[in-house]
C-alpha cells in the first residue's frame, strides 16, 4: 500500500505523467503520531494497525514517517479509534494537499529548465562525432 523510502519528511517524491510530483504528508504524520502516543490507551503502531484492519504495524509507521497519506476508506475508522475531531483530520489532510499543490506547481518552472539542459547536454555530445556534411566520420554507435 504505502512504499517508498525515507526521505526528508517535507517532500515525498513520486511519479505521475513522467514527471517529479512532491508530495507532502506532514501535517497528517505528526496529527497520527500525536493523537496515537497521547491516547489513554498509548497504542503501539503495530496495535493501532491491528485495530485499522492492517496485518502489522508498517502501515502506521508508513503513516508516522509520512511515506504515504491514511485512505479515505480510513479516515472514519481512525478518527473513531484516536479520538480525533472530523475537523482537525480534514484539516492536516487539507494542509498537506495544499502543499504538495504548491510543490508541484512551483516544480514546473524546474522541470522545463531541467529538459532544456538535458536537450542542450544531448546536442554537445552529438556534435563532436558529426565532423561535416558529407558525414567524413561517423556517429558513434548508440549516439544516435
Amino acid at each position: 500500500m504505502c512504499k517508498g523510502k525515507a526521505l526528508p519528511l517535507e517532500l515525498r517524491i513520486g511519479i505521475f505523467n513522467k514527471e517529479k510530483v512532491i508530495r507532502c504528508f506532514k501535517s497528517i504524520a505528526k496529527l497520527i503520531k500525536a493523537k496515537r502516543l497521547g491516547h489513554p490507551r498509548g497504542y503501539s503502531q503495530s496495535e493501532l494497525s491491528h485495530l485499522l484492519g492492517y496485518k502489522n504495524g508498517q502501515f502506521i509507521s508508513n503513516v508516522e514517517r509520512g511515506l504515504c497519506n491514511v485512505p479515505l476508506k480510513m479516515l472514519r475508522r481512525v478518527s473513531e479509534v484516536l479520538g480525533i475531531p472530523k475537523e482537525e483530520l480534514k484539516k492536516a489532510i487539507l494542509d498537506d494537499h495544499e502543499k504538495t499543490l504548491d510543490n508541484y506547481l512551483d516544480s514546473g518552472d524546474q522541470s522545463r529548465n531541467n529538459i532544456q539542459v538535458e536537450k542542450s547536454e544531448q546536442v554537445e555530445e552529438i556534435a563532436p562525432a558529426t565532423s561535416s556534411f558529407l558525414g567524413q566520420a561517423e556517429l558513434k554507435k548508440g549516439a544516435y
